[in-house]
């Protein structure tokens, strides 16, 4: 769909860039001739991403672990990258969310998405746009959202409100830092499968949880390529004129059904219940994987 190279010359920072859509994109990026810098919590992830990418593209990638809920770890990040040159790119892609009844929810539980989705991509677009105006450059930043900006989610209400204001951020900065040459613009993806999503958001259903798409008017999940595809167009030079919008790339499952989780409420207490085992047993799978 592009021209090889179309992406030389830049240099992106994508967050949650190991694993998911992350990698995704920054391979993709890396494909059409662009240096990439990755970030995560989870270091030996990131390396063997960067070193796939790498081994595949021929582009330079970087991988840093940096918590983004922490705003001091993210100006250090962003002070290592910059020295190395500057960004021309931001994906504002690291996220977090489960399902969970809003009243079973603990203040610790709202902060775990809130810290991240919200805190921390306002810590991560501060980082790297201050710092373009600063050296008066241009750059774009692609947010990762969700289509629930527009409706809610019942039964993932921190995230829902977390990217809501995301997405309120991307339209006030393109306004406010359009004169510096800075465009914001975010991408809502429907249905495209990745390990951590089905854990948290489908908890026990594997395969399944996709097999039934009925209700998408494309009767289909999205394909990877088609993400990427909006997420290059966004980032590429050639339309420069574009900021401020936020895109649903979904099949139509927003306007066909609300694309959210109002179908949970049929569950009983003790769904309520095995559905929490089933998302503890998979954070205690991935904080063993981060103390290795």
């Amino acid at each position: 769909m592009f021209k090889e190279g179309l992406l030389k010359g830049k240099k992106i920072l994508v967050t949650g860039g190991g694993t998911g859509l992350g990698k995704e994109m920054a391979s993709a990026y890396a494909r059409l001739g662009a240096e990439t810098v990755i970030c995560g919590r989870r270091l030996g992830v990131l390396q063997e991403t960067a070193k796939e990418i790498e081994g595949e593209t021929g582009s330079r990638c970087t991988p840093i672990a940096c918590d983004i809920r922490v705003a001091e770890a993210i100006e250090d990040m962003v002070t290592r990258v910059w020295n190395e040159g500057p960004l021309t790119g931001l994906v504002n892609n690291a996220a977090g969310n489960f399902i969970s009844r809003t009243k079973d929810l603990s203040p610790r539980g709202f902060d775990a998405i809130a810290n991240i989705v919200f805190h921390g991509t306002f810590y991560m677009t501060l980082a790297v746009g201050k710092r373009w105006i600063a050296d008066g450059s241009k750059g774009s930043i692609v947010n990762i959202l969700t289509t629930w900006v527009w409706n809610g989610s019942p039964y993932t209400v921190p995230s829902a409100m977390s990217k809501a204001g995301v997405n309120v951020m991307g339209q006030s900065l393109a306004v406010e830092w359009g004169p510096h040459g800075i465009r914001v613009n975010s991408i809502c993806p429907g249905a495209f499968p990745t390990e951590g999503m089905s854990a948290r958001l489908n908890p026990g259903q594997g395969a399944k949880a996709y097999s039934d798409m009925s209700a998408n008017p494309l009767g289909r999940v999205g394909q990877m390529e088609e993400l990427t595809n909006l997420a290059t167009f966004l980032m590429a030079d050639g339309c420069e004129y574009l900021t401020g919008q936020t895109i649903a790339i979904d099949g139509a499952q927003y306007q066909a059904s609300g694309g959210n989780f109002s179908r949970m409420a049929s569950l009983t207490d003790a769904d309520w219940e095995n559905i929490r085992g089933m998302i503890k047993a998979t954070n205690d799978k991935d904080k063993a994987r981060r103390a290795v």
